[in-house]
């Protein structure tokens, strides 16, 4: 009996990080994010070495709903990454961009540029 209750605990455990780090990508909160991942990532080791004992439908059943909730907060989850991972990617090429303009300007620094002065 006390193999169906830590197991299910394990399950029931998962799903409450799963919904942690659902509510932390929906607040922008990355890096909490990513301390709770590891966290995630260890208790899915765990429920996969000590799975539920087979012959107990209504435990199985449990955490087969767990499951489903589990899989529905990753999914969202992975669609705000996406979202997030675009972001930073947007932030890159702004940055290269800047860098670009910064190093052309910077060459002409020290140089007085008179409009007059320039005939085609």
């Amino acid at each position: 009996m006390t193999d169906f209750i830590s197991s299910l605990h394990n399950w029931h455990a998962l799903f409450a990080l799963s919904n942690t780090m659902l509510n932390l990508a929906q607040a922008g909160r990355w890096d909490e994010l990513i301390d709770h991942e590891v966290k995630y990532v260890s208790l899915v080791e765990e429920i996969a070495l000590n799975p539920l004992p087979a012959g107990n439908a209504k435990l199985q059943e449990k955490a087969r709903a767990l499951l489903v909730k589990i899989l529905s907060n990753e999914s969202e989850l992975k669609g705000l990454l996406q979202v997030r991972m675009s972001e930073l990617q947007t932030l890159i090429d702004q940055t290269g961009k800047q860098k670009s303009l910064t190093t052309a300007y910077g060459k002409l620094s020290g140089n007085i540029l008179i409009p007059n002065e320039y005939n085609p």
